[in-house]
């Protein structure tokens, strides 16, 4: 049986802690409050940019510090505005540090390649940005992906079953060998297969969650990070308790937009503050009726 990462012990203490909250720092240009944002474009001064973008995290960080586990980056709403988000997702990543010392910091990149190249983002990832947990997506296989996993002490989060429409194109396709569906294939593969170093987790939406409860089925205590809650309308309840592990925990309960976005007015950080309890609330209901 594989051991307990430094990753897989902070998810076991956080959930201890009740502490299954995850918010994701996804600043959307299109939805930040104005007027104090409102310069937020890709044409203006790089300086600016980061400063804005870092600006209004930092606000967001302040406001929510109390209630979640983790803070998850995407890192495309940085890479968009080029050398400067970039610039603005490593201070962000400071910030957490600074504001929310306990935190687990999640980057979502989905990197995936062949190993060589895996190397080189391993080690932006987790060497300069300084993360401590990154999705992945697996379908090179483990052989490609170990760059990531050979980093034992951090999480790497392998995408399995999404809360998109048309995920199904290849997740739910059968596999003829197996007869089980592709997302469940892979989940098993990950658990069996990939978590050596005990520092694996996977993504599991929570629009479907038969296919949450299917998943911890089959790959033990792991932790499952859960999007789609908010905004995509997953069913929180039902991803609590089929997502539960033996250990009373092993959930990343994620909310980006619904929380960070909750308005676009001048209380847009004390919006998200109460945004971030409300579902914190729900989720320990959850929790509590899961017991």
């Amino acid at each position: 049986k594989e051991s307990m990462s430094a990753f897989a012990d902070r998810v076991a203490a956080l959930g201890r802690e009740r502490k299954f909250l995850c918010v994701g720092l996804d600043p959307d240009q299109k939805k930040l409050p104005s007027p104090e944002f409102l310069s937020f474009q890709g044409g203006e001064d790089p300086q600016a940019i980061t400063d804005q973008i870092v600006a209004f995290n930092r606000a967001i960080i302040r406001a929510t510090v109390m209630y979640p586990g983790y803070f998850k980056p995407n890192i495309a709403f940085y890479e968009r505005y080029g050398a400067a988000g970039l610039v603005a997702l490593k201070r962000t990543i400071e910030a957490i540090r600074e504001i929310a010392p306990g935190a687990v910091v999640i980057i979502d990149s989905k990197r995936a390649d062949i190993g060589n190249t895996n190397s080189h983002y391993a080690f932006e990832l987790f060497e300069y940005l300084g993360v401590d947990a990154t999705t992945i997506h697996g379908w090179h296989g483990r052989i490609a992906m170990e760059p990531f996993l050979s980093y034992k002490d951090k999480g790497v989060i392998v995408v399995v079953a999404t809360s998109n429409k048309g995920a199904d194109e290849f997740q739910g396709r059968i596999d003829l060998a197996t007869g089980e569906p592709m997302y469940l294939y892979m989940a098993r593969q990950v658990s069996s297969q990939w978590n050596t170093n005990g520092n694996c987790a996977v993504v599991a939406g929570a629009t479907d969650p038969k296919r949450i409860g299917q998943i911890r089925q089959v790959i033990g205590d792991m932790p499952i990070l859960i999007p789609g809650i908010g905004a995509q309308g997953g069913d929180l309840e039902a991803s609590v308790k089929l997502g539960f592990n033996s250990l009373r925990g092993g959930i990343i309960i994620n909310s980006s937009s619904g929380i960070i976005h909750a308005s676009s007015g001048a209380d847009f950080a004390e919006a998200a503050g109460e945004a971030a309890r409300v579902l914190d609330e729900q989720i320990l209901a959850a929790v509590a009726q899961a017991a």
